[in-house]
């Protein structure tokens, strides 16, 4: 039996936002992570956008809450040496039905606080991005909507938070909670049983399932899954801005925007489905993708298609975020519904619900707390003379692993010694971008893997791709030479 001040259950942008504001207070906090790393669920197969707040209706929780957060993103990110990149948006138009639509989003937007939004025609709109289909015939413009990486932003939030005494447990899957006579929680997982004073659900897709167990107001999760075609670095971006079309009731409709890192990304569909695991990609749905980019640009082209992925959404069917104390269970917390504008809004949703906790609970600030270290620049990003200097510091910067996004051996064994380290070959991809490029891993994996074995004291043979039982290797030629002569 483990037992904690307040535990978390999700790992996710939401649930590391959070994690991350409780560790400026004397509790002991732990994070449950059903995955074998953070950000598994929608945290890493998402479009990275930070929305401005136009789409969400005023008054809404998803209005307040993407507004506030996406006013913390530039000082946020340039803490924890996130990219992050203000990039502008417009959602375009091709007839005047969608201009009402249009005018109904600034009116939104204004409502929300969203400074900057007009709206432009079509002159205006094919000067600013030449590429879009010429029968635009109108577009809103929002300056203030920006991108950056959901997943290297959930690792940064978690760094920080275990620097200051956060506990992370992963390949923990809650199976059941319940609030015992006392006021305490028991949480079971497939491991281990866990007790704590506190408990937070930010489970993301399971996450009505489990406020189900704690309160007689019965809450319903649709999974809406969106795939997605990532494209690779091209000599000029087509678009500077996020390209949006006019949203409908399914979400804020198929994108193509450049990502931070200058790959070209389109999507996503949207589609219900019955399993909240189910990620993968068919035929169909990347069907309706293409077609539907074919409206914003004519010209797209999947020859450079890297990968395709997809994510889900976790849709409470109420339409809003439900974030707060679980009612008539006192102790308990909970944020059940956060799909988009989650991303954006995860910073105050974080700041909020831990103000929330904290008073609740009489916890007390603590005096210090561990800054935040400067973030090493990327070795790709490094100018010659930095380059220079960090070879001299760092022999391994002079060891190229992975060639399609410049990684260096000194960033590999960083990761794996963070303050929630790598331990598999997904989970140092998603922390320096070795196997993101256009051969997806098979040049760098078996490299990688090595070094993390080194570092990290893991057999080889137990190094996975993503936790579990997806291990790269069966065993070696000597072994298997054994196995034939004895067969």
């Amino acid at each position: 039996m483990q037992n904690t001040d307040i535990l978390i259950i999700g790992g996710g942008v939401v649930g590391c936002a959070l994690a991350r504001e409780l560790s400026r207070y004397t509790a002991a906090v732990d994070v449950l992570e059903r995955g074998w790393d953070l950000a598994e669920g929608a945290s890493k197969a998402n479009s990275g956008i930070v929305h401005a707040g136009y789409d969400a209706v005023p008054g809404s929780l998803k209005a307040k809450y993407n507004v506030e957060g996406a006013n913390l993103y530039p000082s946020l990110c340039a803490q924890l040496g996130v990219p992050y990149r203000q990039c502008g948006a417009l959602v375009v138009g091709f007839s005047e039905e969608d201009r009402t639509v249009l005018q109904e989003l600034l009116e939104r937007g204004i409502a929300n606080g969203v400074p900057g939004l007009r709206i432009i025609e079509r002159d205006e709109a094919l000067s600013l991005e030449p590429n879009l289909n010429p029968e635009v015939c109108c577009a809103l413009l929002v300056p203030t909507s920006g991108i950056v990486s959901p997943y290297e932003l959930t690792f940064a939030l978690a760094d920080d938070a275990a620097l200051n005494g956060v506990s992370f447990h992963f390949g923990a899957e809650v199976k059941s909670v319940a609030r015992n006579a006392d006021g305490s929680f028991l949480v079971k997982t497939d491991r281990e049983e866990w007790t704590c004073s506190v408990l937070v659900n930010c489970a993301g897709s399971s996450s009505a399932e489990l406020h189900n167990q704690l309160c007689p107001e019965k809450k319903k999760i649709i999974h809406r899954r969106g795939q997605y075609y990532l494209l690779d670095r091209p000599a000029r971006l087509p678009f500077e801005r996020t390209i949006f079309q006019c949203p409908s009731s399914m979400g804020k409709g198929v994108l193509v925007s450049p990502t931070v890192h200058g790959n070209v990304l389109l999507g996503p569909s949207a589609e219900d489905i019955a399993d909240p695991l189910d990620t993968e990609t068919t035929q169909t749905g990347l069907d309706f993708v293409l077609d539907r980019v074919r409206l914003t640009w004519p010209g797209v082209s999947v020859r450079t298609n890297i990968t395709n992925f997809s994510g889900i959404r976790a849709h409470e069917e109420g339409g809003d975020f439900i974030i707060g104390a679980v009612p008539g269970c006192p102790g308990a917390y909970e944020t059940v519904g956060i799909e988009s504008p989650g991303l954006s809004s995860a910073p105050a949703i974080g700041r909020a619900l831990s103000r929330i906790i904290a008073n609740d609970r009489s916890l007390a600030r603590k005096e210090r707390t561990v800054p935040f270290p400067v973030p090493a620049i990327p070795f790709r990003e490094m100018t010659p003379a930095q380059r220079e200097q960090a070879l001299k510091e760092n022999p391994l910067y002079g060891n190229i692993i992975c060639r399609c996004e410049v990684v260096t051996e000194a960033e590999i064994v960083a990761a794996a010694h963070r303050p929630v380290p790598a331990r598999s070959i997904d989970a140092v991809k998603r922390r320096t971008r070795a196997g993101m490029g256009r051969c997806q891993g098979g040049f760098c994996s078996p490299r990688v893997a090595a070094i993390l074995s080194r570092e990290t004291g893991i057999p080889l043979l137990e190094i996975t791709k993503n936790g579990g039982d997806s291990y790269l290797l069966t065993g070696t030629l000597t072994e298997k030479a054994e196995r034939r002569k004895h067969s």
